[in-house]
């Protein structure tokens, strides 16, 4: 980036702030598919429904492996921090 901030230039304090924000949104992300993949298991009657379960699933595993690779992540450091 020529022009503007540079990833390394930013705080902590900021990167944690836009954790949190980014973890809010995941986790309504995660609620609001679950929620449309129980209706649509509900409704299922066949036909092209199953490409609506198809895209909860993908929308919450993906939302979902970025929620694990956060915790994962987090662990690792604090466990770093406390050796």
């Amino acid at each position: 980036m020529a022009d503007g901030i540079k990833i390394n230039q930013i705080s902590k304090k900021t990167w944690y702030k836009w954790s949190f924000y980014i973890n809010i949104i995941l986790f309504f992300i995660v609620a609001l598919f679950i929620y449309l993949l129980v209706i649509d298991c509900l409704e299922f009657k066949g036909g092209y429904d199953w490409i609506y379960i198809t895209r909860d699933i993908g929308f919450l595993s993906v939302s979902l492996a970025l929620i694990f690779f956060q915790f994962f992540r987090n662990l690792l450091i604090i466990m770093r921090r406390s050796l």
